[in-house]
């Protein structure tokens, strides 16, 4: 079929990358495949060839590969079968509209159609949603309930959609990066796709944060050969003993993330160089699964009679398995040179597993989901069933518990329950049932009585005390990190303000028919922001609470419908209205892009403080609610989740030339050793070999070190670099950084 394709639409190198790939796909799923599958896959195949025949992606490559590469991962990276092969390969024909769910139900069978319509109505949403990323997720998450295999595959799409990502527009990469990052990376996490979720930690960084990304990458790169003569050292005496006792095993070196790496840095405020866990050991053994327990230990007694561990560091992820599945046990222990290294022992089960999820339970488990995904299943449909009124506090809520640590306490009976770290008696009390949430005044917790907002404790024993004369409190969503409790707290406080609300309606709508008083929406919508509120309901809890007079209501109305008659009738030779622009406004009727010059007076914006933007940084705009933009770095802390869950308020904003002129504040904490003259010595190099103006400076000494922050006014970004680099030769300075605020 695709030779007798015309040369126009394809090359001679495209058909025959296309059948490499193709064939590629057939090779890795070969296993899993009858010849029914093998039929089926390559009737989807064809389907998707014609469908997208005509279509290029962004780099020009033809659009088949996509769906071909979003098959293999499902397949080589998820673990998952033929159903899911054949519906990643159709995923988009439906969209393009070569396909109905119909013909693919008759041709492929429902489970196909099932997934494919999931799939499709996710990017299906319209753009004119107020926060399109939010009412994606919660879709995303609607079909986790009908069948798992949507979400595993929008994963797959979204991984092959990243990794293909460089011949995008700057705007695009930016925004798929942060909703990525923020959305999709912890999703992948909490269904144990850790690889997955690495490599989309790291190409979000590679787009948001591409300097510290490069960096980082380049200095692993310089140190591979000195950490591969560590790790053969390290693990030359572990090999032997465990020969000499018989264990069937692997041992791998595992290098974190590129991300991960950044993260320790930014928690310990650490150079590259003194982040000790860069990479782990990690020891596979091939048991039989009655000993694979047992095994584990003994292999952990092996490594620790030859390198001492650190006890605070071991975690026990065997006994009481993570609520995704993973199992397996850590420590970290003293090698050689007194290098702390953390070592990894699982069994292959615990490794598939740890690296494909899902997919993985269900090849081991034999009958469907395993207990503890069934558990989190139930909780997300109860959570939809319960939506929050805004689509994004929704996402908040849930994405709480989807990176958080796990702590393990016990109930009464002693049965176990899992938490994210920092939960509280009052998340204890909801998870039991909403009722008793409500009700809770405290709890016994290993036999002493505390109080509701008692963060627990590994191991803790749990007994909820309660009262009848309780009620939800505005300040209990202060004292709860689970999004179960946090939801049914809400729901709860906005159910006793429904009942404030609708008395206040009632009472002021009777008092205005007394007052024979008419309440048009016009005067309505004046009288909301008279109030400062942003709904009518909010508007009749006042009324409720008694907190607004119906009688002051009153004389506004009154007041109001003067002004309008006065208005009314000096404008009546000029009927049409004239339009008041807002910024944003102002932004989309005179260009695309928002250019930043010292001679832009029309729209209002501003520098943001949290990361103080200079000339020369990438930069976006972001439209705020009391009007005006402000002007964000790419790399700002706050910039993934304003990118992911505003995006109707970003604009694209870019420098000219004519902004050199002007002077920008930055700050730039400076580490060192403890010298006489060091204000002196960072003093010349801002001053008199740079010609800067230094604003402030602040030192502080300890125990022979100083570390110290500099306020500095400089032109661009060249310059801002320029200094860093300057004062990092100054021979006392161990190191200089750019301070986001």
């Amino acid at each position: 079929m695709i030779d007798k394709i015309d040369n126009r639409v394809l090359t001679e190198r495209e058909k025959k990358d296309i059948l490499n790939r193709y064939r590629g796909l057939l090779r890795v799923c070969n296993k899993c495949m009858s010849k029914e599958d093998s039929k089926n896959i390559r009737k989807a195949f064809n389907i998707a060839f014609n469908a997208h025949l005509h279509k290029k992606r962004d780099s020009g490559d033809p659009y088949i590969y996509h769906p071909i590469a979003v098959a293999r991962i499902a397949v080589e990276e998820i673990g998952l079968g033929a159903t899911a092969i054949i519906s990643a390969l159709l995923h988009e024909t439906v969209k393009d509209k070569t396909s109905s769910f119909k013909e693919i139900e008759n041709t492929f069978g429902t489970a196909v159609s099932n997934i494919v319509e999931g799939l499709t109505k996710i990017s299906g949403i319209s753009a004119m949603n107020t926060s399109l990323q939010a009412e994606n997720f919660r879709k995303l998450l609607l079909t986790l309930s009908s069948d798992i295999r949507v979400i595993l595959l929008k994963l797959a799409d979204r991984l092959e959609n990243m990794r293909n990502l460089d011949h995008s527009s700057t705007e695009r990469q930016l925004q798929a990066a942060s909703e990525t990052f923020f959305l999709y990376a912890p999703l992948a996490h909490r269904l144990g796709l850790y690889s997955i979720k690495s490599e989309m930690e790291d190409l979000s960084m590679k787009y948001t944060n591409p300097e510290i990304f490069s960096d980082i990458q380049y200095k692993l790169k310089n140190t591979t050969i000195a950490r591969n003569r560590f790790i053969r050292e390290f693990t030359e005496p572990i090999k032997k003993e465990l020969k000499n006792q018989d264990f069937d095993f692997e041992i791998k070196a595992r290098t974190k993330s590129v991300y991960s790496i950044w993260n320790k840095m930014k928690k310990q405020q650490a150079d590259f160089a003194e982040v000790y866990d860069i990479f782990a050991v990690r020891i596979i053994l091939n048991s039989d699964i009655k000993r694979e327990k047992a095994d584990c230990w003994r292999v952990y007694s092996i490594v620790t009679d030859f390198y001492q561990p650190n006890t605070n560091r071991l975690r026990d992820w065997i006994s009481v398995p993570k609520s995704n599945g993973y199992e397996s046990l850590h420590t970290t222990v003293v090698g050689p040179g007194g290098k702390f290294i953390e070592v990894q022992i699982r069994t292959r089960r615990m490794d598939e597993i740890a690296e494909k999820g899902l997919a993985a339970h269900w090849k081991y488990k034999g009958e469907g989901v395993d207990k503890r995904f069934g558990d989190w299943l139930m909780y997300i449909k109860e959570s939809l069933e319960n939506p929050e009124p805004s689509a994004m506090e929704f996402v908040d809520n849930f994405k709480l518990n989807l990176y958080n640590e796990e702590i393990f306490v016990f109930t009464p009976n002693g049965d176990i329950k899992r938490f994210p770290s920092g939960a509280t008696v009052l998340d204890f009390a909801f998870d039991i049932h909403t009722d008793i949430g409500s009700k809770c005044v405290g709890a016994r917790v290993n036999g002493k009585n505390v109080p509701i907002k008692q963060v627990l404790k590994n191991g803790d024993q749990i007994s909820i005390l309660t009262s009848k004369n309780q009620n939800p409190k505005i300040d209990w969503l202060n004292w709860v990190v689970t999004s179960k409790a946090r939801t049914k707290i809400k729901q709860s406080l906005k159910e006793a303000r429904q009942v404030d609300s609708d008395a206040g309606k009632e009472l002021l709508n009777r008092r205005l028919k007394n007052w024979k008083i008419d309440f048009p929406d016009k005067i309505k919508t004046k009288l909301l922001k008279h109030y400062k509120v942003k709904s009518t309901f909010d508007f009749y809890y006042l009324i409720g609470t008694g907190r607004v007079d119906p009688a002051d209501i009153k004389e506004h109305i009154l007041t109001l419908e003067k002004k309008e008659k006065a208005i009314n009738g000096s404008m009546h030779e000029s009927p049409d209205r004239v339009e008041t622009l807002t910024p944003e406004k102002e932004f989309e009727k005179t260009a695309d892009i928002l250019i930043i010059d010292k001679n832009l007076n029309n729209i209002d914006y501003k520098f943001a403080p949290c990361c103080n933007p200079v000339f020369g940084d990438p930069v976006f705009g972001f439209v705020s609610v009391l009007g005006g933009i402000k002007i964000h770095r790419t790399s700002c802390p706050n910039a993934p989740a304003m990118l992911s869950r505003y995006d109707y308020r970003i604009v694209k904003a870019q420098w000219t030339s004519a902004s050199e002129s002007s002077s920008f504040q930055v700050m730039i904490k400076l580490e060192g050793i403890e010298e006489v003259g060091i204000v002196n010595k960072i003093s010349d190099v801002v001053s008199k070999e740079l010609k800067m103006t230094l604003r402030s400076i602040s030192i502080d000494t300890k125990d022979g070190m100083f570390e110290g922050v500099i306020r500095v006014v400089v032109k661009n970004k060249s310059q801002l670099d320029l200094l860093i680099h300057k004062l990092t030769r100054v021979k006392v300075i161990s190191k200089a950084t750019r301070l986001d605020n």
